[in-house]
């Protein structure tokens, strides 16, 4: 039976227990793989935020350590959950899709359609493309375009897009190296030589158990938006993990957690004064279906603007966002600012120190201080 945590909590808490198990908060991780590989999953349609995402979970690192690590293929980025890009281990990306890939194919099909793609459009763009990457090449997405054309395939408008996704959805095609600011296209077998193989029900649990460890304090439902798994499967494998797991009630909902992050509310939950300048697409604020324990309603506007589905630069302090943050020309030009909700008292003295600290950090991340 699970253990049953009985602490006065409150949002602050709460938050700060999720930036201890995200690793921004405590221990950190050890290495970009391990980064990756222990958050289970990163949200990653914007490269340099993924990498900055990164970089803020270890200590020391540099967007050229992310980089490398997936030039080496050490993590990859392909599109497994939700229609988005995210980063993965490479050993996780196929049993993850063996999950998921299905309902992600069935739930595009109306887009599909508006698109003119048929069962025998995807067919030939697979051929085309493993063509042009048999023997280990890579090819630019223009090139793999071109590729998509020569066999007939227009790729106007998203077409283009929605062929190439489908594609790494079913395990023929993996983003690879980098090209620049552009991953290059590979075939899957050539580029994940090593892939778990996992049964639907125990690759869910696994998914779900490393999700609350990695993001805990969360809801069940928090795990089926996440992942995309119906939430009757959820409910089953928590049935299966839960007795490795630690549990809390808050605000009328029950949430669970590694009883290692849970045993923190013996003593001082780490992070209290912490203030970090995280990425937009952070998973500490996206890797949830209710963000209501970082964010207030009444500011989820500045962080997305008309709900439009791109996420700001988020500040964040004692486990809550208290504001964005802006860094012209990528933090290449112009000083990096806080932008706090409270635009009246700003940040008090000692957040605004560690804020100028963290866009230090982030300056050095990028290569553009030595120091």
């Amino acid at each position: 039976m699970a253990a049953v945590v009985r602490t006065r909590l409150s949002r602050s808490v709460m938050g700060r227990l999720r930036l201890v198990s995200q690793g921004l908060a405590g221990p950190a991780f050890e290495s970009v793989p391990g980064a990756v590989r222990g958050m289970t999953a990163m949200q990653a349609q914007d490269l340099q935020a993924a990498l900055w995402a990164v970089g803020q979970r270890v200590p020391g690192s540099r967007a050229a350590d992310v980089r490398a690590s997936l030039d080496r293929g050490e993590i990859v980025r392909s599109w497994p959950m939700r229609g988005t890009l995210h980063l993965l281990a490479p050993e996780d990306l196929k049993w993850v899709l063996d999950i998921t890939s299905a309902r992600l194919i069935k739930g595009l099909a109306g887009r599909h359609r508006e698109l003119g793609i048929s069962a025998a459009d995807v067919d030939a763009a697979a051929d085309a493309a493993l063509q042009r990457v048999a023997g280990g090449a890579a090819a630019s997405r223009a090139e793999l375009f071109q590729a998509f054309e020569q066999a007939g395939q227009s790729t106007a408008g998203q077409r283009g897009i929605h062929l190439l996704g489908t594609l790494c959805q079913r395990g023929l095609l993996v983003l690879g190296p980098l090209a620049g600011n552009q991953q290059l296209v590979v075939a899957f077998d050539d580029w994940i030589k090593d892939s778990r193989r996992l049964g639907r029900e125990e690759g869910i649990a696994e998914w779900l158990l490393r999700y609350l460890y990695s993001h805990g304090p969360a809801t069940e439902r928090d795990f089926a938006w996440w992942s995309g798994v119906p939430l009757t499967e959820v409910r089953a494998a928590l049935a299966d993990v839960r007795d490795r797991l630690a549990e809390l009630e808050f605000d009328g909902k029950t949430y669970w957690l590694s009883p290692q992050t849970a045993a923190l509310l013996d003593g001082a939950v780490p992070g209290q004064r912490t203030v970090l300048a995280l990425p937009g697409f952070d998973e500490f604020l996206l890797g949830y279906t209710d963000r209501s324990i970082a964010l207030h309603a009444q500011h989820a506007d500045k962080i997305v603007p008309g709900g439009n589905g791109v996420f700001k630069k988020t500040l964040v302090a004692g486990g809550a966002v208290v504001g964005t943050w802006a860094a012209p020309g990528n933090g290449r030009s112009g000083a990096i600012a806080p932008e706090p909700f409270d635009d009246v008292n700003g940040l008090r003295p000692a957040a605004r120190k560690s804020f100028e600290l963290q866009a230090a950090k982030y300056r050095r991340f990028l290569g553009l201080d030595r120091t």
